[in-house]
């Protein structure tokens, strides 16, 4: 989100912004809690995790150095719509809505440059859902499975997750999840460990995570 805005935008961040910490395990905000501050990841590692009515969690996302949330707070104050916890020590830098329609209020430009940035996550929030409809459990799984690899502490092979929390994060039951993980490993694309994924075969799970092959 950062990223795309204009140097005066980014300016007008950098003014603004103010830092904290977490420590692993942490929460910053959980669903439900009021809200009204964006936060951009400096370090460390973020999970976005939901509750269904039915009281099942669901983790949507991990986020990364770089990563943008919250954002939804800056246009509509009111209930966070999901819970955000630190998997690892995190610092955080945060801009707060009373700060950003003061800093609008004096250059109104800026206003039409956060509508524009708003779009584009809605956009991604977008792809997100259509991720959780339309693909397989298999394809979920093997996108994810390649999406942790790449953010993973422990290298960019090896995942140090429980598949149960791996089936919160695609929406999936822990023995489905359980069941495709040991078919891929039967056939030499993943090694399963305890609380632990190494990929073997990118390749194929690239192939298992096209939603055209299933």
């Amino acid at each position: 989100m950062f990223g795309d805005a204009s140097p005066e935008l980014r300016q007008a961040f950098e003014r603004i912004m103010t830092r904290l910490r977490l420590a692993p395990g942490e929460v910053l905000f959980d669903q439900g809690d009021p809200g009204d501050t964006l936060y951009l990841l400096e370090e460390g590692l973020l999970e976005i995790s939901v509750l269904s009515a039915e009281g099942r969690r669901l983790a949507l996302n991990m986020l990364r150095s770089g990563d943008v949330f919250g954002e939804i707070a800056l246009f509509d104050p009111g209930p966070r719509t999901a819970t955000v916890t630190a998997i690892a020590a995190c610092t955080l830098r945060q801009i707060r809505r009373s700060d950003l329609f003061e800093a609008i209020h004096a250059r109104p430009e800026l206003a039409i440059e956060m509508i524009r940035l708003a779009g584009s996550r809605l956009r991604w929030v977008s792809r997100q859902l259509e991720e959780q409809v339309f693909l397989s459990t298999a394809s979920r799984l093997a996108l994810k499975l390649l999406y942790l690899a790449g953010i993973s502490p422990k290298g960019p092979d090896t995942i140090v997750m429980s598949q149960a929390d791996l089936a919160d994060h695609i929406g999936a039951t822990r023995e489905i999840v359980s069941k495709t993980l040991a078919e891929w490993a039967r056939s030499g694309w993943i090694e399963v460990g305890r609380g632990r994924v190494t990929l073997r075969d990118r390749d194929a799970l690239e192939n298992a995570a096209n939603p055209d092959l299933f």
